[in-house]
């Protein structure tokens, strides 16, 4: 049996592991995360580890290298402080797009990232949306993958009308998850066909599904530069659909998002925290944030007293 529990935090997303831990009643424990002159992590833990359930709390976000080098460090300082239990709280899990081989010579470097996190002493993971399911396999420890789609329901639930709504898929890899959100709001799906020209950028082409005159939002499970978020709600709103809002879990929001949000059809997007907003984004009026705090709090405490992971899903629908 693993000892009492500690959460500690990298810099990544400090107000978020302050937010689970007023959630669990607890606090964040002291230690120091910066830099040496040299630009190297520096990493001093300043309270006693011993034998406890450590939960390091860091999202692998922009700087992805620094956030993730702080997480690694932190976990190797805890194993060699003889720490009982490590799970690596990751809410956000950088480089998980890439999961595959897409050319000749191109790394999976998702695989890569699984692998250095075991190599540093982590005893198991827990993250949120995966952009892919599959890198739960990248492991050879525990991974628990939470959904913020009971979070993101509700808000929609309020913000759709519940007698026209249709759940719209950025793509076709999508569908799955739109038709999730669509049967849990009792909507209908529509899906837009595009064609990538190359990484990061999108043409959307048609509209497969039903929108005129009905409240339309569009799900994904994160939003990065927002030029395929503003061009399927352009889409939509061309097919005549009366609001357009969108949902995503993680707020990657870089080069030219924000600007493309100020711009774009919608009303709401309604995102997470599992990344911080900048400054740009966190003075944007159609970004609305919902915290998911609440929800990693509980999955702590549920694997922190040995409970089912499992059965927090299924109470929460996803």
């Amino acid at each position: 049996m693993v000892g009492e529990m500690t959460l500690l935090s990298g810099s990544s997303n400090r107000a978020l592991a302050e937010g689970i831990a007023n959630a669990l009643g607890t606090r964040v424990a002291s230690a120091n995360v910066g830099r040496f002159s040299d630009g190297e992590t520096r990493v001093e833990i300043h309270e006693n580890v011993r034998g406890r359930d450590v939960f390091l709390i860091q999202s692998t976000s922009a700087p992805s290298n620094d956030h993730l080098m702080e997480l690694l460090i932190m976990a190797d300082a805890c194993r060699r402080a003889s720490a009982g239990r490590i799970t690596a709280v990751i809410p956000y899990f950088g480089y998980a797009r890439q999961d595959r081989k897409v050319q000749s010579r191109a790394p999976i470097t998702a695989r890569l990232v699984a692998d250095l996190l075991e190599a540093s002493g982590v005893d198991r993971v827990l993250t949120m949306d995966l952009h892919a399911g599959q890198i739960q396999g990248f492991f050879r420890i525990p991974v628990d993958n939470l959904h913020a789609q009971p979070l993101l329901l509700e808000e929609m639930g309020r913000a759709l009308s519940a007698n026209d709504a249709v759940i719209v898929s950025p793509d076709a890899g999508g569908v799955e998850r739109a038709r999730s959100y669509a049967a849990h709001l009792g909507a209908t799906l529509a899906v837009i066909d595009k064609r990538r020209s190359k990484p990061n950028e999108s043409e959307v082409m048609h509209l497969i599904g039903d929108v005129e005159g009905r409240d339309a939002c569009i799900v994904d499970d994160m939003i990065d530069t927002a030029g395929t978020l503003a061009k399927g709600g352009a889409a939509v709103a061309n097919h005549a659909a009366k609001r357009v809002i969108a949902a995503a879990t993680h707020p990657v929001l870089s080069g030219p998002a924000v600007s493309r949000i100020e711009a774009s059809v919608f009303e709401r997007v309604l995102v997470t925290d599992t990344i911080p907003l900048g400054e740009a984004a966190a003075a944007c009026s159609k970004i609305q944030v919902i915290s998911v705090a609440p929800l990693f709090a509980r999955a702590i405490r549920a694997i922190h007293q040995n409970d089912s992971i499992r059965r927090l899903f299924l109470e929460e629908g996803a």
